[in-house]
């Protein structure tokens, strides 16, 4: 049911790795394409090159480097972020660095009869190559794709060859700057992904272009060169364990270039995002009965079609894209990555129940598009073009690079035509030209007027915008949606966004900006992580993937089994009502396993649970899109227990999410810790003065009778408790109209009574030491962003904390996804989006908190709930970045509340500064009538 996510993947991690030796090691067959690598395969595998850096750091003298790498990440050169020119003010040209590169290399004396190709897979970005001094071709230009040259004319066979390489890290062509490096990314220089050589025979097969359909008919366009005599070519399709479905022969004639073999399959399975079936084909070319030449491609039956005016449809099936976002990049390499980082980016998305991600603005490399092939992403495969386009001749050409490259992978289901105004629509029929699979061509536009192929995706709508917009005739898909800036956008707003999509007829989904805060680590700084301040910050996950609270309520909001919300506890019964929110899984092809359990107690030294009960069941028979009640087959008692959780598993075994809910009202811990062992001494109250103490149980409570304020704790042993200046309501000022003080029973007792919002706040200390706090407010009917009460503590001071809550993650008001458990956090700064990125954050809001435990250099403390719903703020912290790191925050420094803020992102503070444009979770909390809550405190050490 649990098994390792190596295990489940096996077979594309498999496949990632034997892609990479076919890819990359010499072939000693004749029939196939030999390959010889230059550089090394990626970044973790890299080969020395002599290099000469012409600017900045290291620069002016022969060294060398290691390829594939930025030489920025190598120690030279000067390090440019994209908007350079807007938050600088300066011109690029400075950045103009060239790095000049050169090896000598021994080419095998037995390619001397055959073709041998130099080819790039990526080099930022002007690139003049020369063998044995003479030029290999015209200079590339454009960073982001594969090319390649002839050089049997000036190679030396079984001789040493020299390669010399000089790339520009701005390109001559002004057009290709502005679409590529005038961006809101870092640029680097440098040969980023591998270089090798490959020979072919004279006469081969230069590509095979793949049409393959859901109805299970097959086609591929093969390419030939140089075929100077008759021929055949036979192609070979099978399925992904070696099994063949059938074999297409065709004769060839001499000179003939392109060639079609067709037949229809039957019984095939289809490719999606839910089932990536995969298969292959290899097409031999052969005369007089030898194979010349042969070449293996991958593929899926897979049909997609927009139907304007109506949705996008897969197989024939409407289906709706959750996707983000996602750039090639690492701190350590920047866009110069390995198989295992693409790996695990996919298995990354997947975990928060995505099924789409768009290449955001250039292609990837590769094995990340193998990666979506074999464990199913839909992706937008995207032409550079961040807000401004390619002109069209080197458009031209680099289109025709991208899509020749990637024209085989299933999962690329559209072609992206630049981003945000980056599109030239002359080029908008060229990929037709090299894909003969006609790929819909989208634009990924911010600016009215750019919709294509009837589909609009336009950028950053808001939410009364995006109910416009699925009113529309267009088919709605924003490429970019909620922008995740520090903990802004992402999760916050996601859960009303992605129920109007779900429920539009003219949604396709969307895509969140953006999978990870693009970090990097700066060789001229320290090592120190930069993200260049404000700019780069816009992820789900840190840098290194670190997991941020977006994180886990996207996987909870996404989750392809939605459950309803449940009734309140004394009126439920247990059944779930489930909707299943797969395209094309039934639900009875899911597990279940069901958990009954209950909680350490509130004075255990470590947080932790004990299974009481458990179970596992198939789901229920429910078709894609369909809703029906679940009842899990219970025990009597099951409402004995303190929680209930629930974890669903996909058809691979994967966890698909835990749902948790509490079964216990908080009156029965309080019965159990509170009201139990009730202390043997008195309590007594003392007057002096000004001031007000109430003791019990070896503790005493000073409060300031002019103002309500408690002023100090003292306890039985070690220092006084600097928990204080408390409780200030939230939400406005209450003078004080008088106090009272009185013995009841065992209790001492002291009373505030204000004029204003504050009603009253009642202390009761007992002779066991705990302390009783019942306070009671009423504001004016509306809404309110965090109505409650504030205590200052020095932050100074905390250690850690520990709850029974939602968590680990804090929460917004529209963001409160969250796991009702116990958590405990160790005290950090940590700022979403900044250095350290130690997650969970410690300070925040805590959402639907029973009990807490605030461990101090002073000792620990407690707080009880009485009422559910309690929000417990913790410290200072921010949302998103800013001169008063919005939202605003209650005064004090520990507050307990009723309602929190939501949070917008850094476009909402640029429209309006607040977060109801994202939604009806975005607006503040209604209130009407007055609001009664009691808590309870222990100033000291529980022993459980």
């Amino acid at each position: 049911m649990k098994p390792n996510n190596l295990t489940v993947y096996k077979k594309g991690l498999t496949f990632g790795l034997s892609f990479l030796l076919t890819l990359f090691s010499l072939q000693l067959t004749a029939q196939e394409t030999e390959k010889m690598l230059l550089s090394g395969k990626d970044s973790k595998h890299t080969v020395d090159w002599d290099f000469y850096c012409t600017g900045g750091r290291n620069s002016g003298y022969w060294t060398e480097i290691a390829v594939p790498a930025h030489w920025e990440q190598e120690g030279f050169g000067t390090y440019n972020y994209g908007r350079d020119y807007v938050t600088y003010g300066r011109s690029f040209r400075f950045a103009d660095e060239k790095g000049m590169y050169k090896r000598t290399f021994e080419v095998p004396a037995d390619w001397s009869n055959k073709k041998v190709e130099i080819v790039f897979e990526g080099s930022m970005t002007d690139t003049e190559v020369k063998i044995n001094g003479q030029s290999a071709g015209e200079i590339h230009q454009g960073a982001f794709y594969r090319f390649k040259y002839d050089i049997t004319d000036k190679l030396k066979f079984g001789e040493e060859n020299l390669i010399e390489v000089t790339v520009s890290k701005m390109s001559a062509d002004h057009s290709v700057n502005r679409a590529e490096r005038y961006a809101d990314y870092w640029i680097f220089g440098g040969i980023f992904r591998p270089v090798y050589l490959q020979a072919l025979p004279q006469q081969h097969i230069q590509q095979a272009a793949i049409i393959a359909a859901a109805d299970g008919s097959f086609a591929t366009e093969v390419t030939l060169n140089g075929l100077e005599k008759n021929a055949e070519l036979q192609a070979i399709v099978t399925d992904n364990k070696g099994q063949t479905l059938g074999a297409i022969t065709e004769k060839v004639k001499k000179g003939n270039s392109t060639i079609r073999l067709s037949k229809q399959f039957d019984h095939i399975q289809t490719w999606t995002s839910e089932t990536p079936n995969l298969y292959h084909v290899q097409v031999a070319l052969v005369q007089n009965g030898e194979t010349i030449h042969t070449l293996t491609e991958r593929f899926g039956f897979r049909t997609i079609e927009i139907k304007e005016g109506d949705g996008i449809y897969l197989n024939g099936t409407k289906i709706k894209l959750k996707g983000v976002n996602r750039h090639a990049f690492w701190p350590e390499t920047g866009r110069s990555l390995t198989p295992e980082i693409d790996l695990n980016d996919v298995l990354m998305i997947k975990e928060m129940n995505m099924n789409a991600v768009r290449m955001s603005h250039y292609p990837p490399d590769p094995s990340f598009l193998d990666y979506c092939d074999s464990l199913g992403l839909y992706v937008m495969d995207e032409l550079a073009g961040w807000q401004n386009a390619y002109d069209t001749e080197p458009g031209a050409k680099l289109v025709k690079e991208m899509v020749e490259r990637d024209l085989n992978h299933p999962s690329v289901l559209f072609w992206s035509n630049g981003n945000e105004g980056g599109t030239n629509k002359e080029l908008d029929d060229d990929f037709d030209l090299y894909d003969p699979s006609k790929r819909p061509v989208l634009h990924a536009h911010h600016r009215p007027g750019n919709a294509h192929n009837g589909v609009d995706t336009d950028h950053y709508e808001n939410y009364k915008s995006l109910q416009n917009k699925l009113k529309d005739s267009l088919i709605y898909m924003p490429t970019e949606f909620l922008h995740g800036q520090d903990d802004g956008g992402g999760a916050s707003g996601l859960s009303d966004y992605w129920e109007l999509m779900w429920d539009s007829k003219m949604s396709g989904g969307g895509f969140l900006w953006v999978l990870a805060d693009e970090g990097i680590i700066r060789t001229d700084i320290h090592n120190k992580v930069d993200v260049n301040r404000l700019n780069a910050p816009d992820g789900l996950v840190g840098p290194f993937r670190q997991k941020e609270g977006s994180f886990y309520a996207i996987r909870e909001i996404y989750s392809p089994i939605k459950i309803h919300e449940v009734p309140e506890l004394d009126a439920w019964d247990g059944t779930l009502e489930l909707e299943n929110r797969y395209h094309f899984t039934n639900l009875n092809e899911i597990n279940f396993e069901w958990k009954l359990v209950t909680f350490k107690g509130i004075g255990a030294a470590q947080t932790g649970l004990e299974v009481i009960n458990s179970g596992e069941l198939k789901g229920p028979d429910l078709a894609p899109t369909d809703s029906t009640a679940f009842n899990l087959p219970l025990p009597a008692n099951w409402k004995a227990q303190e929680a209930l959780m629930l974890t669903a598993y996909d058809p691979q075994g994967q966890e698909i999410y835990t749902w948790s809910w509490p079964l216990q009202p908080n009156k029965t811990l309080i019965a159990q810790t509170i009201m139990a062992n009730q202390g043997e001494n008195d309590t007594a109250i003392e007057d002096q003065d000004s001031l007000l103490t109430i003791s019990g149980g070896g503790f005493a409570l000073t409060f300031n009778k002019a103002d309500g304020m408690l002023v100090k704790i003292k306890k039985p042993s070690g220092p006084e408790l600097s928990f204080q200046n408390g409780p200030v309501f939230t939400e406005g000022s209450s003078q004080v109209t008088g106090v009272t003080y009185e013995q009841e029973g065992k209790d001492a007792v002291f009373k505030v009574n204000y004029e204003g919002p504050m009603n009253f706040a009642e202390w009761r200390i007992a002779s066991n030491g705990w302390v009783r706090l019942n306070y009671e407010y009423e504001l004016p009917e509306g809404k309110y962003a965090y109505p409650g009460i504030s205590f200052d503590y020095p932050e100074s001071n905390v250690i850690s904390a520990k709850w029974l809550g939602k968590g680990p993650y804090r929460v917004w008001k529209n963001r409160p996804q969250g796991r009702f458990d116990q958590h405990q956090n160790l005290y950090n700064d940590t700022h979403t989006g900044a250095t350290p990125w130690d997650y969970p954050e410690f300070k925040g809001y805590f959402g639907d908190v029973s009990w807490m435990e605030i461990n101090t250099a002073q000792g620990k403390f407690y707080v009880v709930a009485k009422e559910r719903n309690l929000y417990v703020r913790l410290f200072d912290f921010y949302g998103i970045s800013g001169p008063r790191g919005y939202p605003t925050l209650p005064s004090g420094d520990i507050s307990f509340l009723d309602g929190i803020p939501a949070l917008g992102s850094k476009l909402a503070l640029g429209i309006t500064g607040r977060a109801s444009v994202y939604g009806p979770m975005g607006e503040n909390t209604y209130l009407n009538g007055p609001v009664n809550r009691t808590l309870y405190f222990y100033f000291g050490i529980l022993q459980e």
